[in-house]
């Protein structure tokens, strides 16, 4: 092939020149379009600009989470408020119910005891045969018994005397005192004398009335110590039956404790049983002697607990001179002294009640109508004083506080907090000034 026909093969006409494509890639321009470039560019300025304030967001909330996670939480605490109210301040004790005069009946002599034939709370009079003692095959009185006998009489006839001077001197006070009673009565009616201390004086009345009652049936018992000494002597007249010994009843009442109640040989002095009145009834509550000593004389005691309707009431009689130990329910010996105390309802209130029940008795030291108080577990001692948490806001600050009256589960507020408070109850150690409380 010759040349010429190769360049005429391989020859192609060249082609028009095309225009420029347009370019989309950053720093180009829309060629014929700048303001489709320009949205794109604030599209895509704006879409940056999101992502970071996203971003932003996100940090944000995360360091505001691990603030709120690291942030200390309120305490949780229990809250009260400071109110006025009445205030009692009392001392609650159990007590026991007992016999005010009761007498015991022993055996006169020695030899053998027939059977008793009453039961407890038989109903006895005054000078009724409740058994018999006969004597044994020895004799009954040897030279030593009969000397013995006679010192008894002796001593019982003192003792009847000793026991009528002392009813005469009750006798005479009981007489003074309703003397002064009328009195009182009449100055209290004109206005000169003020209700308690009417009610004192018939309080007093009715004490010394009691105790010439009492000193009466001491009479009787010496009496009758005399007529059982006399008895056993074998110079007290003539017996029902030859060679025995009648166990009198000293005083009407019925049968409280039957100690033998079969037949058998019993020893001078044997407890047979006891004899009383069970209408005349006082109650004994044993206190711990650091409460004792706040407790006086006719101070008023609610008796509950008892079985029966409603509260008794009572005044408290005496306070015994003696106290004794005790061990508590925890093993830790205890001094303690019996306080009685004197029923002052009226029998029928409290009829079904007899001797060694028990009772709940609540003696009143002190109360108040309008005090401003406090729950005892928000006070807490502070140096030499005593201080509480109040609530303000929800933050707790320590305010030091004067104390009062204290009962079981208030206490009298003098200074230091005002009626509306809140305060915190039994604030634990987290509890500080300042501290953020959440109240329960």
């Amino acid at each position: 092939m010759s040349p010429e026909t190769t360049r005429a093969s391989t020859f192609q006409p060249p082609l028009p020149p095309q225009a420029p494509r347009p370019m989309d890639g950053p720093g180009h321009t829309l060629a014929g379009d700048p303001s489709r470039a320009r949205a794109r560019e604030a599209r895509r300025r704006l879409a940056h600009l999101l992502r970071r304030a996203l971003l932003g967001l996100a940090l944000a909330g995360a360091v505001g989470a691990v603030i709120l996670a690291l942030r200390p939480r309120p305490v949780p605490v229990d809250g009260a408020r400071v109110t006025r109210g009445k205030l009692v301040v009392a001392v609650e004790e159990s007590g026991q119910t007992r016999v005010k005069d009761r007498y015991l009946v022993s055996a006169p002599a020695a030899g053998t005891l027939s059977r008793l034939m009453v039961e407890p709370g038989d109903l006895v009079q005054e000078g009724d045969t409740l058994a018999e003692v006969a004597p044994s095959l020895a004799p009954l009185l040897d030279p030593r018994a009969r000397a013995e006998a006679e010192a008894r009489v002796g001593a019982a006839t003192s003792a009847l005397g000793q026991a009528r001077a002392q009813a005469a001197r009750a006798e005479a006070a009981r007489t003074l005192a309703e003397t002064e009673l009328q009195r009182s009565r009449t100055l209290a009616s004109s206005g000169a004398m003020t209700k308690q201390a009417l009610e004192q004086a018939e309080f007093a009345t009715r004490m010394r009335v009691e105790e010439a009652t009492s000193a009466r049936f001491a009479v009787k018992v010496a009496a009758e110590e005399v007529r059982l000494s006399r008895a056993a002597l074998g110079s007290g007249g003539p017996a029902p039956r030859p060679r025995h010994v009648d166990v009198i009843a000293p005083v009407s009442g019925r049968v409280l404790r039957v100690f033998q109640k079969s037949a058998g040989a019993v020893q001078a002095g044997a407890q047979l049983l006891e004899v009383g009145d069970p209408a005349a009834l006082e109650i004994v509550v044993d206190l711990l002697t650091t409460a004792a000593v706040q407790v006086t004389p006719g101070l008023p005691v609610v008796i509950s607990g008892w079985g029966g309707e409603g509260p008794l009431n009572g005044r408290v009689r005496l306070v015994e001179p003696s106290g004794f130990t005790r061990p508590s329910a925890l093993g830790v010996d205890e001094q303690r002294v019996n306080v009685i105390v004197a029923l002052t309802d009226p029998r029928s209130r409290w009829a079904a009640l007899g001797d060694g029940f028990r009772v709940e008795a609540r003696l009143v030291l002190w109360q108040g109508d309008d005090v401003l108080q406090a729950p005892i577990g928000a006070v807490f001692r502070h140096g030499d004083g005593w201080a509480l948490y109040r609530i303000d806001g929800a933050r707790a600050k320590q305010v030091g506080v004067t104390l009062g009256h204290r009962s079981d589960d208030a206490v009298e507020i003098v200074s230091g907090a005002d009626a509306g408070d809140v305060v915190a109850v039994h604030p634990g150690e987290r509890v500080q000034t300042g501290a953020r409380v959440e109240v329960r």
